[in-house]
Order: structure tokens, then sequence, then C-alpha cells
């Protein structure tokens, strides 16, 4: 029986999780939250971080009705992510490891996601469809490492929704994302977006550039603002539909184009944006179309968590993985195909 407490906080979430052989004990989450209009700086992430971890921790011990003494090993979130959030949260488990006299592990946050993914669902050997503020990947696993079939060659899916939510100003409460969908659901014309499939990887900035001239005419057609008073300006969720139809079906289709490569019969979708009900909905008409299964969770797992933390330093540990002190460092662009796989990963090979 091996017990892994997890810290994470690469982003503007804060969360520590507590797992015991699978058996998730705690798993608690705070979110920073800007003002509309308004992205989360590193150094304000940071110090909101910093504010609550302590707290946070406490109540994770709590609700877990564990003693630290059964405390197995320490993880935390060594990469990718914000330099200053994720030195934050390196300083608070080295120090937690050393005082408890507990060992410690850096996880790689998209392994964190893949693997509270496959617990959680009981996928085997997926097709991942990796999507979040920071990330966007198509992977799958081969030769002891998570292999990267396509990405996004410029921003990441969630950071266009995050920076098409700072445009038409709508709240970060409780995420930009979560706000777009709700009024993407109230949408009924499509306007037609660049769609920038180029292989297996994808593109998201020209469409962010072309949406923001819909919905800021007057700022993009400086020279003819008369005429563009009196044009009809798309609604806020007629634009809102548009992108998400947009840019889940570019998703969708690298997503299955990885599958035909692999064989594959399953997908999983992990990372913040894979809530998303409308991505489920078309990765699910994809899944079916090619006899396969789509396997997904809720905003409990799906959002970055300490929990996934936990449990992919859960998976390390249990199969001899360990870490020197002086490794205990931060990578802020730790890849996911960096790190070799230790545990059982069920194989087409």
């Amino acid at each position: 029986m091996v017990i892994a407490l997890g810290f994470e906080g690469s982003a503007n979430k804060i969360g520590v999780g507590i797992i015991r052989d699978g058996e998730v004990l705690a798993n608690v989450r705070e979110t920073y939250i800007t003002p509309p209009g308004f992205g989360f700086l590193p150094k304000e992430t940071a110090e909101h971080h910093r504010d609550k971890i302590l707290g946070i921790l406490k109540e994770a011990l709590k609700v877990s009705k564990i003693d630290i003494k059964d405390i197995d090993v320490v993880c935390y979130t060594k990469g990718p992510g914000m330099a200053p959030p994720l030195l934050t949260v390196a300083i608070v488990a080295r120090t937690i490891a050393q005082l408890w006299n507990k060992p410690i592990l850096g996880v790689n946050h998209c392994i964190g996601h893949i693997e509270m993914g496959r617990l959680i669902t009981g996928a085997k050997n997926p097709t991942v469809l990796y999507v979040s503020g920071g990330n966007t990947q198509v992977i799958a696993y081969s030769n002891r490492k998570y292999r990267i079939f396509g990405e996004t060659i410029d921003i990441a899916v969630g950071n266009c929704l995050d920076r098409f939510a700072r445009i038409i100003k709508i709240p970060n409460d409780p995420s930009p994302g979560y706000n777009i969908e709700q009024l993407a659901k109230k949408g009924t014309k499509y306007y037609p977006l660049p769609y920038s499939v180029k292989g297996m990887d994808i593109s998201f900035s020209g469409i962010l550039s072309e949406i923001e001239k819909k919905a800021l005419p007057h700022k993009a057609n400086k020279n003819r603002k008369k005429k563009v008073e009196d044009e009809e300006l798309p609604s806020h969720e007629d634009l809102c539909f548009s992108l998400q139809e947009t840019i889940f079906a570019m998703l969708v289709e690298i997503t299955e184009r990885a599958m035909a490569h692999c064989g594959s019969h399953e997908v999983l979708i992990v990372g913040g944006v894979g809530c998303n009900e409308r991505l489920q909905q078309m990765m699910e008409i994809m899944c079916k179309e090619r006899n396969a299964k789509l396997f997904a969770t809720d905003e409990r797992f799906c959002i970055d968590n300490g929990i996934m933390i936990a449990h992919a330093g859960w998976e390390m540990f249990r199969t001899g993985t360990r870490m020197k002190w002086d490794e205990a460092t931060i990578t802020q662009r730790y890849r996911t195909d960096d790190v070799e796989v230790t545990w059982d990963v069920a194989s087409d090979e």
C-alpha cells in the first residue's frame, strides 16, 4: 500500500490531493480568478498560491483522515507551466518533504492528466487528446513513453478561448471557457473562421485574429467607422458557437488521424477544456463512426488538481522511480515525451 500526497500549481489552480492505491482520499482546490477582460499574470498567480497552499494542505489532510506518518511520498508538478507558480509549489513540496522526512518526486503535468483520466474512466491504452489553457496535444503510448503525434504550433486551445473571453469581456468565474460554452449553447448562426490544420498539427492564432475582427469591427476597421456602425454585429452567442464548432472540429480531425495511425479504439480527453460538453459530443460522434469508445471526466478531474499529481507520482514511486534532492527543481517546458513510463500501460505492440 502506497499513499501519495500531490501538489499542483502550474497555472491559476492550486490544489492538493491524497491518494491510496487508486482510492481518492482528498482532492482540494482553489482558483485564482481575475476581473472580466483580464488574464492571470505569473507574479500575482504565485502570490495567490502562496496565500492558499498551506490552508489547502491542512484541509486535504483533514478530509483524508490520515496521519502524516502514513504518507509515503510527496509529489509536486515539475512542469510544464508558469515559472513563478511552479516554483512556489516546488518550494512548499520540498519543505514539507524535508520536515516530514519523506521522499519527493517531480511529476510531469500532462502525465498527471493522462494517468488520472485512465484511473477514473478505466481507459486502457487510448489515443489521448490533451487540451488545456497551456497545452494542446494528441498523444499515444509507445515503447515506454507517451508520444506526441500532433500539437499546436502557436497558442493552446484553452488560451484561444480565454483570450476571446477577454476580448468580449465575459466573466472569468468559474472559468472563461465554461462561460463561452454556456453562450455557445444559445448560438444559432455559424460564422466561417479559418480552419487551420497542418498535417497533424494545428494553429489557433489566425482564428483568434479573425474572430476578434468580427467581435470588434471598429477596432479592425478604423478607416470605415461610419460604414461599420450601420452593420449588424454578430452576437456573442453566435461568435462563441462559431469558435467552438471550428476549433473542436480541428481537434477531432487530428485525433481521428492519430487513431487511424495507431489502430486505436479508445479516445481519452483530458485537460481543462476536456470538460466541454460540445467537444465531448463531437468526439463521441467520430468514435461511434469508427466503432471506438470515448472516455472523458468531469470538472473534478479534468481541471488541474492535486490528485492527478499524487496519482502519477504514486505510479512512479511504486514502480521504483526515485528523485535526488538536487533534481527536485522545476522545468517550465517539460515535454510529455521526456518522461520514461515505468508503470504498466496496455500496448498494442
